[in-house]
């Protein structure tokens, strides 16, 4: 005789009754049923939850009234959570959350993970979410640069959205639970994208079926940013766009050569202003979206210029060539290209209306 099977059937008879459905989280011997959202039933075990949770430990302590309606011989616990969230804090906490190597379709679980063990204070899932996301969107220059490097595939593609969710999916979630730390880098990587782009808003990620009745969705919805996170978006992008120009005009346009160059003769100079004035035009393709579709991302195009006093793939109408800069000038260029990228993420949060500008300069101070 299938006694499980009996049981199992007994539920869903019972579930049905209350117009519920069986998740896939369903364990025979489970002593307590959490019901989300009026719509889903998980049979778990009481002492998971009490070991992880102090707001479920001080909820099941609460005595029970012996006249309590019983599902499938157990106590049941109404939740006003999402299912789906439910069940990737369930899953999480009965499977652990492991992140071998970053990938976007990682999104729903680390939302839904995060969002209720926020809520139910369940620390170590939480920690273990919070840090993932500082791996996609970083707090630091040197973090954004790794980030940049790994979005990097073997055949030399820049493909960032294969292992981080789009940027419009981390702002809204760090709107919505107060995750201060993620937004700067998050604005930033969305201005990187045209306005219509950025307009046209990014699609949900599908969470993974609850259970077996769980429709799955052919299409999934759009996600926007509100009026007011689409003008910060602009503003920034602009801020941005802006800082290379003044950037160029600063350290590019007739720049002098180094005090030490190694070119002070009179014929040879010309090498080390010839370069300069080459690495000027190219930087002003890369700002008009010419050299690689990157136009608004002033962080690429500095390392770009930097990159450049190395590259021996130039041509100067012959033969492929190097620049013909001095070391000492190309020395003191990339320390200003250094500078001037430091400068850029210390703005990120002003250019974005996350901080104001005297906020950004106690911040440097």
């Amino acid at each position: 005789m299938d006694i499980a099977g009996a049981s199992r059937n007994q539920a869903d008879s019972k579930l049905a009754g209350l117009e519920l459905v069986r998740s896939s989280i369903w364990f025979d011997d489970g002593n307590i049923i959490l019901v989300a959202a009026g719509s889903a039933a998980f049979k778990v075990h009481r002492g998971q939850l009490e070991r992880h949770s102090e707001v479920f430990h001080d909820l099941f302590s609460i005595p029970q009234p012996k006249e309590q309606v019983l599902l499938d011989g157990c106590f049941f616990v109404d939740l006003h959570d999402c299912p789906s969230d439910v069940f990737y804090l369930l899953t999480a906490l009965y499977d652990g959350l492991y992140f071998k190597k970053p990938y976007a379709n990682d999104f729903p679980a680390i939302a839904a993970v995060l969002r209720l063990s926020t809520k139910y204070f369940i620390e170590h899932l939480r920690q273990r979410c919070l840090t993932r996301l500082e791996i996609d969107w970083p707090s630091t220059l040197v973090g954004w640069d790794i980030r940049e490097r790994e979005a990097i595939d073997h055949f030399g593609r820049y493909t960032p959205r294969d292992s981080c969710p789009h940027p419009i999916l981390a702002i809204n979630l760090a709107l919505e639970l107060g995750l201060d730390s993620i937004l700067p880098a998050a604005f930033y990587d969305l201005s990187r994208y045209g306005p219509s782009k950025i307009m046209s808003g990014a699609s949900a990620l599908p969470p993974m079926p609850y259970c077996s009745y769980a429709s799955k969705i052919t299409n999934p919805s759009v996600v926007r940013l509100s009026h007011e996170q689409l003008c910060k978006t602009f503003i920034g992008r602009e801020s941005a766009q802006h800082f290379v120009a003044t950037f160029i005009d600063k350290e590019l346009k007739d720049r002098p050569v180094a005090r030490d160059c190694f070119n002070m003769d009179k014929i040879t100079i010309r090498y080390c202003v010839e370069s300069f004035y080459f690495i000027l035009l190219n930087i002003l393709r890369s700002v008009g979206g010419i050299a690689c579709g990157r136009d608004g991302d002033p962080l690429f195009t500095l390392v770009q210029a930097v990159e450049m006093l190395s590259r021996t793939d130039f041509s100067d109408g012959v033969r492929q060539c190097g620049l013909k800069m001095c070391d000492r000038c190309k020395g003191d260029f990339a320390e200003a290209v250094g500078r001037a990228r430091e400068e850029v993420w210390i703005r990120i949060p002003e250019w974005f209306g996350l901080q104001s500008p005297s906020e950004v300069r106690e911040g440097c101070e």
